[in-house]
């Protein structure tokens, strides 16, 4: 579904990717792995038109994004959850999920009984404004309103960064829901042991370079000191 191939970006005259190369395919959850600072976050800009390559191309569905602004990009079926949330915090949940709502000429597979289904949390708080949810919920709300665009691919970026234990494990429970359902799925996080129980491959990185890839099996607690560990 998505590829990027041998990507390169710069913020200005700062370049920050210098080769990335990554692919998922339908029905795949993938990890984006790395350091603090290695360009995660700048790859997912890439791919979302945030940030306008330097080098190397990024295709979806075999079609190239090049140029196309990130709205062009979420209505070609890339639904993105950002890093830190970025909730609409004067809007109710209810209007931050209608807010994104998209049925892309057939029939939706996200509504709101379906996103109320996946977290009742969010059904309890529909009244309630951005700000008066707590981190879980916020995130919770940022992952319901990127499937009411009703997605092919979903990314997560620091899916549960700074979330208690609790709510993490019910992140990693959605988003082996959604895998069950045949999602395809990126998804950046440093609890790498709670990936590695679901997801079908990994992507590393290393100063802006693809340095690895494999399945869980083969990451080895050798690559997890090389590549992770601080």
């Amino acid at each position: 579904m998505l590829a990027v191939d041998s990507v390169k970006a710069s913020y200005g005259a700062a370049a920050v990717l210098f080769d990335v190369s990554l692919s998922i395919g339908a029905s795949e959850v993938v990890t984006l792995l790395g350091r603090n600072g290695m360009g995660k976050t700048t790859t997912i800009k890439a791919v979302m038109g945030m940030l306008r390559p330097t080098g190397g191309t990024v295709t979806f569905e075999g079609k190239p994004l090049a140029g196309l602004p990130s709205f062009r990009i979420a209505q070609r079926g890339i639904g993105l959850v950002p890093e830190g949330r970025q909730i609409f915090p004067t809007l109710t949940v209810a209007e931050n999920l209608v807010a994104t709502a998209s049925g892309r000429g057939r029939p939706p597979r996200w509504t709101l009984p379906e996103v109320y289904g996946l977290f009742p949390r969010l059904k309890e708080r529909r009244g309630n404004l951005g700000t008066q949810l707590s981190g879980g919920e916020q995130q919770m709300l940022a992952i319901g309103r990127a499937l009411m665009t009703n997605p092919k691919l979903l990314i997560l970026d620091e899916a549960t960064e700074g979330l208690a234990p609790l709510i993490r494990a019910e992140i990693w429970a959605c988003l082996k829901a959604l895998k069950n359902e045949g999602l395809a799925i990126l998804v950046i996080d440093k609890n790498v042991e709670a990936l590695a129980a679901f997801a079908d491959r990994h992507v590393v990185i290393e100063k802006g370079r693809t340095v690895w890839q494999g399945t869980s099996a083969a990451l080895t607690p050798a690559i997890k000191d090389q590549f992770l560990h601080v």
